[in-house]
């Protein structure tokens, strides 16, 4: 009798504590709302052109900081070669867009080449991007296909840490030396610039460049609910394992380098969607925007607003941005230094972000003051 009424009270507790309160079912869910309703409500609305287009470019970085929550806030994965795949996307995207530039004034080249360009025909490589399917669909898949690569060789060798975001480095910095020394077919230091047209709509034309932002809020409002659905399921809490203790997961079974890799390359997939995106809403794509700063950038903003938290890393992505914005007018030469020093802070003093702060200054507030001493 003793032993049945135990078992029914531990049942009905343990029933009890994973009941879901319906202010946990639906915060969430509320969270997306009050987003969707800033994001396309209020913020077309109280911002002038000039700054909603400012605000589309940080949402970019703030898609890309997504990535980064998984593969680094989830995975462990320091991903200091993001910018490869932003540019990989915003290439692809920029390829197309001068293309059909180049179309609707009846030339088969683009401006650049005619004027940089030593030969009459369209590079092979080119080609395939005049097709709008195409060139999307390459925004996605080749960041996806080298991320893809790059961690098939690098996890099955077991490479992790420090070794692994030195070689994403200099992953960055070899296409952005590439890139700058194809002058005649990538633009060079310049890159692809002047884009005015975005699948027919004119971009010099504010309302759509209004569509333009819709598009992208849109773009990472579904990216982090994707994101957030890969969070709570299985594989997300077997790469935190992954990222806890490696060796226990490959003891379990479970292949550690190919946990990891699905977080890299899903990872490599947002930035290069956000690289395209990039494209329509400044109108420029260059070795600059890709390169070893940029891609450092990105983790600051992520590691700011807290990498492990999904708003954390979006709202420190667009607070970083907006802050370089800010600063580097005004310093244009010591930017990089306070960048440097946001990213020490973050990682050094908080390593949680800012979304960690609520956190610590209530631990702090709650921790038992020590008594003294009695005779």
């Amino acid at each position: 009798m003793t032993t049945t009424t135990t078992t029914t009270t531990t049942t009905a507790a343990a029933v009890t504590s994973s009941a879901v309160s319906p202010r946990e079912r639906f915060r969430v869910p509320g969270a997306f709302l009050l987003g969707a309703v800033v994001l396309l409500g209020v913020a077309p609305l109280a911002l002038s052109d000039f700054r909603l287009n400012l605000l589309a470019k940080y949402l970019c970085y703030a898609i890309v900081a997504v990535g980064v929550s998984l593969a680094w806030g989830r995975g462990g994965l320091l991903v200091l070669g993001q910018g490869v795949f932003f540019g990989l996307g915003g290439y692809a995207m920029a390829m197309h867009l001068k293309l059909a530039d180049a179309a609707a004034t009846g030339q088969t080249l683009p401006d650049f080449m005619q004027l940089y360009g030593t030969s009459d025909a369209l590079p092979w490589w080119w080609k395939p991007f005049a097709d709008p399917a195409v060139a999307l669909a390459m925004t996605v898949l080749l960041p996806m296909a080298v991320a893809a690569l790059l961690g098939f060789l690098v996890f099955r060798r077991r490479v992790k840490g420090a070794y692994f975001a030195i070689l994403s480095q200099a992953l960055a910095a070899a296409l952005a030396i590439w890139l700058i020394g194809q002058q005649a077919t990538t633009g060079g230091t310049n890159g692809l610039t002047d884009i005015q047209g975005f699948f027919g709509y004119d971009l010099n034309d504010p309302v759509n460049q209004r569509m333009v932002y819709f598009v992208i809020a849109a773009v990472l409002l579904l990216l982090m609910a994707a994101a957030r659905q890969l969070f709570v399921s299985r594989y997300g809490e077997l790469l935190i394992a992954v990222r806890d203790s490696e060796e226990r997961v490959r003891f379990l079974g479970y292949n550690p380098a190919n946990v990891k890799l699905v977080a890299y390359v899903v990872a490599a997939g947002m930035a290069g969607l956000a690289g395209a995106l990039f494209v329509p809403a400044v109108g420029i794509i260059s070795p600059a925007l890709i390169g070893i700063v940029p891609s450092i950038g990105f983790v600051i903003g992520a590691a700011v607003g807290g990498r492990a938290s999904l708003l954390g890393a979006v709202l420190g992505a667009i607070a970083v941005a907006w802050t370089q914005s800010t600063l580097s007018d005004a310093f244009p030469a010591a930017w990089t230094y306070f960048q440097g020093l946001l990213f020490i802070v973050a990682v050094g003093f908080l390593p949680g972000g800012l979304a960690s702060l609520v956190t610590v200054l209530r631990k702090r507030r709650t921790r038992p003051t020590p008594t003294g001493e009695t005779a």
